[in-house]
């Protein structure tokens, strides 16, 4: 699908009518275009303003579904120089796939409309606060880069999709992954599990988690590999609003909501998604990078076979190891792996991760290999 321009989709967000997808605080209601000023961030080096425009449900409801803090990112370059590039910058307009409600052609002018408002009228973001707060973060914890998204701006269209404008992020590692490289090196994944579970601290401590950790919503700039960019906030949930956790429910949700491959047995039973939740889903996902496969890859067809399955090896993390690495070595840093899922499944719905500690099992395996968690990843890709 391509807008008017002919600037391709960049799924930034997946996005579907009918979800729920938080709003952030720090914002205005400004007539403005989307892009100008777009670039501004805590990053010089992050990747251009282009724009992405994500479609949406209704207006949230509950203490659930309040606001998203987002961290700005990718400070514009002096004289508007893109990043990489010589000469000014000139942003290009880009809205992510919404779900169709009635057909391709309307789907096709709801981007068109989306896209449009997205350039004329969307709210745009008094971002210093968010900036001076995401600055605070990466010192304090020593981080040279933040993989939050900047949030360009935000709208209501048709009262009935709420879209974001995201600078455009790179591209996927899913699509990397498609590209032929199927499995990650050990060294990549460890490199991007660091600077997810940054991204994860993050948003954490904002009372919000993700919701949908996929390589689908995990991006790499092609430009500078050291970036690693967490993105996809369709089913973000608020699991501590006020600083007061929420209980843990079961059937209180729509369950199954996410990636059925990745999502954790919180999501699987209607629960609202805790932090556990999060740490859950990227371990699964470090598995699936590392060996291609997971226990349950043949049954998503079966949810129940796949939430008996999780169940089974959230208690055997070991046997869980063994099939997984059946037809494969076991990784160098297999006790790393090991040591972050028993920790991470033993954690109670609403306990605190002990963040720091997890890094440093991948840090370390890291630091065996000479590598550096926050140098470039070690993957090879096109632009």
């Amino acid at each position: 699908m391509c807008l008017p321009e002919g600037e391709p989709v960049l799924p930034a967000v997946r996005a579907r009518r009918g979800a729920r997808l938080p709003l952030l605080p720090g914002l205005r209601r400004e007539a403005a275009p989307a892009a100008a000023g777009g670039g501004d961030g805590t990053d010089g080096a992050g990747p251009g303003p282009a724009a992405a425009a994500a479609a949406a449900g209704p207006e949230p409801r509950g203490p659930g579904e309040a606001q998203l803090p987002l961290a700005p990112q990718g400070a514009a370059r002096p004289g508007g120089a893109a990043p990489g590039r010589g000469g000014p910058h000139r942003p290009r307009q880009r809205a992510v796939e919404a779900a169709p409600a009635a057909g391709a052609g309307r789907l096709r002018a709801d981007v068109r409309r989306m896209s449009k408002m997205a350039r004329s009228t969307t709210n745009r973001i008094s971002s210093s606060e968010l900036q001076r707060q995401a600055q605070k973060w990466k010192k304090w914890h020593s981080v040279p880069f933040l993989g939050i998204p900047n949030c360009v701006g935000f709208g209501l269209h048709a009262d009935s999709y709420r879209f974001l404008v995201f600078s455009d992020l790179g591209r996927t590692l899913q699509s990397v992954l498609n590209d032929g490289l199927q499995l990650l090196r050990e060294k990549a994944a460890f490199q991007i599990v660091v600077r997810l579970l940054d991204c994860l601290e993050y948003i954490h401590e904002n009372e919000y988690v993700h919701g949908d950790i996929t390589a689908e919503n995990i991006y790499l700039n092609p430009t500078d590999l050291t970036q690693v960019t967490l993105a996809g906030y369709c089913y973000a949930f608020r699991y501590c609003p006020g600083g007061k956790h929420v209980a843990q429910r079961e059937g209180s949700r729509t369950p199954h909501e996410g990636t059925m491959e990745f999502i954790s047995l919180d999501s699987h039973k209607g629960a609202g998604p805790s932090r556990r939740s999060d740490l859950e889903s990227l371990g699964y996902c470090l598995l699936k990078w590392l060996c291609g496969f997971l226990p349950w890859s043949d049954d998503l067809d079966k949810v129940e076979t796949v939430v008996e399955k999780k169940e089974k090896y959230r208690g055997d993390v070991k046997c869980l190891l063994r099939l997984c690495f059946r037809q494969r070595s076991i990784p160098a840093g297999q006790d790393a792996l090991q040591s972050y899922l028993q920790q991470v499944m033993a954690l109670q719905y609403e306990e605190k991760p002990d963040y720091e500690a997890l890094r440093q099992l991948f840090k370390k395996a890291l630091e065996k290999m000479k590598a550096s968690a926050y140098d470039s990843v070690d993957i090879k890709m096109v632009p």
